[in-house]
Order: structure tokens, then C-alpha cells, then sequence
């Protein structure tokens, strides 16, 4: 670990003076940032320390929604009362991920800009274009047994890592930023990028800026919806495949639809187009199968990873089945229905 400056914020103005510089980055719960700066994959050359900063509220938005103040931890906005009742899928995302212990300290700004966990971006002493860029992608034709099938480009083939992103981006939730332009709001389906020719960048934050609230729409398929996570194991690990569902029936047929797949790209993946097959329609198996092959149209896998295309198909299918007779899939008896 290199040697570094710490600074610890009182306001969100002096933090974004304090984190300017591109050498300078934002510690919060630091469960992602500590490892990567002790695996000398991330070497800022001062932290500021946002802890102190007045986003730890869980608020009300007008005309309905809830803001998430970036600082909330993930145990708190999963187990918060409101969150459990209006949005279910994003708190059964939550509790799908990580450890009690790391979600205990993880924060939702810390969520959602969390780096990717692919292992040549770990290892420095292996090619990544993500950690050193022009160095080439050791995932290409090497282990990617966990990579993306959708999205990827010939730099690049790492999946977004986060549970939480996947429902958020269901939900259609905005991020509130602010940085030294001022403050702005971004969708979140625009949040996150695909790799392209700038795999580095994984967000659309510009220098500077800091993630101060996320905020949650009025509607949140909180009747028919799912979370389904596809893993080697049943706790503590990260998707294979994940699915969030929301759905909203009316006389036996689908109004609204969203979904969202991750661990098959380098965000959270949507497809209005899929979406838009099950509008008007009645909810049954076939009509699920034309989402998964519109969802998944185009995807190509690696070596060791095209079994994930097959497999997303079968948990699109799973995920809607289960989000359209209301029985989400449970967090706590992971044998999937």
C-alpha cells in the first residue's frame, strides 16, 4: 500500500474541494476502495474521509418516492420499514448480496460506485485495460468463467458486481450528485457504462463529484415482484446470473413491466424493448420466453462462460413466473421455486 494524505469532511463542500484532484478518493464504509487500495490496484494519494457528512437520512420525497441518503448503510435500507413494505425487490436485492457484516458497513454510495471483483483487475501482475489502460484484457481467452455475455467489447468483458444495482435499475431510480459544476441528477440507467474503448470508467461521474442521495420512484412493484440470484453457493457470492422483476397485473394482464439482469454485463441490464413484449399480454410461460430471448439477443459468451446465456434465458423465465403469481423468491430459504 503506497503512503497517502487523509482528510476528513464536515460538509459535502469541502469534500468535493478536498477530492478535486484526481489523485484523491472518497472513503465510506471503504469495503471495496481498502481492498483494492491493499491489493495496489487503487493508489490515491489522499482519502477524505465523508462519514461526517449529513447523508444518513432515509427521507420522503414529494409526491411519493424515497430519497436514500448515500451514506444510509445497506442493513439499514433493507431492513428499513418503508423500503420493506413499498419496495420489496430492492430490499431482497440488498440481503442477496455480500455478508451481514459487510453490508453492516457498506453504504449505498459506496454500492453503487463499487469497482468491478474480476480477478485480472485484482491482479496486478496480469493484463487489464480496467487497472492499467492499453495493457490488454487477460479475461479474453483466459478464465472468465464470471464475466459479461452482453455489452462487452474487445477491451473489456467484467460485470458490474453489485445485487442492489440490479433492482435500482428496475426501479428506474436517479442518482443525486454534486461536484464543483454544482449539483445534477442522473438516471440511473445512465449512471453505469459498458466497457467500449474507455473500460476504466465505469461511471458518468465527472472529477470531483460525490453521490449525495438515491432516490426511489413512487411505484414499487411491491405486489408482483422478484429477486432471483443465480450463485455457485448460497450465501456470499456473487451472481452468476440475477434478475430483478417488477410487475403491475390488471385484470389478468401485464400494464407495466421492468427488469433488470446482472452478473451478465458490465452495468445492470435492461431492454425496453423485452419489457415491452409482455405489455397487454396474459402472464404464461411462452410469453416469458420471448422476454428472456429479447433480453438476451445478442449475447456471446466466452470459453468457460456461455453456459450464462442458457442460464439467463431459464432465470428471466424463473423470475417472471415467480414475480407474476407473487411469490418472490426469499432471501432467507434460498432453494429456488
Amino acid at each position: 500500500m503506497i503512503r497517502f494524505d487523509y482528510f476528513r469532511a464536515d460538509n459535502v463542500a469541502d469534500a468535493i474541494r478536498a477530492g478535486t484532484p484526481n489523485h484523491a478518493a472518497f472513503l465510506a464504509g471503504g469495503t471495496n476502495l481498502i481492498d483494492l487500495m491493499k491489493e495496489n490496484v487503487a493508489r490515491p494519494l489522499e482519502l477524505i474521509d465523508i462519514n461526517r457528512l449529513p447523508l444518513r437520512q432515509v427521507t420522503e420525497l414529494d409526491g411519493g418516492g424515497l430519497r436514500l441518503g448515500a451514506l444510509v448503510t445497506n442493513s439499514e435500507t433493507a431492513y428499513d420499514k418503508r423500503i420493506q413494505a413499498r419496495y420489496p425487490m430492492l430490499a431482497s436485492a440488498i440481503l442477496a448480496g455480500a455478508s451481514p457484516q459487510l453490508r453492516n458497513a457498506a453504504t449505498n454510495g459506496g454500492n453503487i460506485n463499487q469497482r468491478t471483483r474480476c480477478y485480472y483487475f485484482y491482479d496486478v501482475d496480469t493484463p487489464c485495460n480496467k487497472r492499467t489502460p492499453g495493457q490488454g484484457c487477460g479475461a479474453i481467452g483466459g478464465f472468465n468463467r464470471n464475466h459479461a455475455v452482453l455489452g462487452t467489447s474487445e477491451h473489456c468483458i467484467a460485470t458490474h458486481p453489485s445485487d442492489m444495482c440490479v433492482a435500482l435499475a428496475a426501479l428506474e431510480a436517479r442518482v443525486q450528485v454534486e461536484g464543483p459544476e454544482g449539483e445534477r441528477t442522473i438516471a440511473f440507467a445512465d449512471y453505469h457504462r459498458l466497457p467500449g474503448d474507455e473500460p476504466w470508467r465505469d461511471t458518468t461521474l465527472r472529477p470531483g463529484e460525490i453521490v449525495t442521495a438515491i432516490d426511489l420512484p413512487p411505484e414499487g412493484f411491491a405486489a408482483n415482484y422478484t429477486y432471483l440470484k443465480l450463485r455457485d453457493r448460497r450465501s456470499y457470492a456473487f451472481a452468476l446470473v440475477s434478475v430483478a422483476v417488477g410487475l403491475r397485473l390488471e385484470d389478468g394482464r401485464v400494464a407495466q413491466a421492468r427488469i433488470a439482469m446482472g452478473g451478465v454485463a458490465h452495468k445492470p441490464w435492461r431492454r425496453a424493448e423485452a419489457e415491452e413484449v409482455l405489455i397487454g399480454r396474459e402472464p404464461d410461460d411462452q410469453v416469458f420466453a420471448e422476454v428472456a430471448d429479447a433480453l438476451l439477443a445478442g449475447a456471446v459468451g466466452q470459453p468457460t462462460n456461455a453456459f450464462k446465456i442458457e442460464l439467463g434465458r431459464r432465470a428471466v423465465v424463473r423470475a417472471l413466473r415467480q414475480a407474476a403469481a407473487g411469490t418472490p423468491q426469499s432471501q432467507t430459504d434460498k432453494r429456488i421455486r
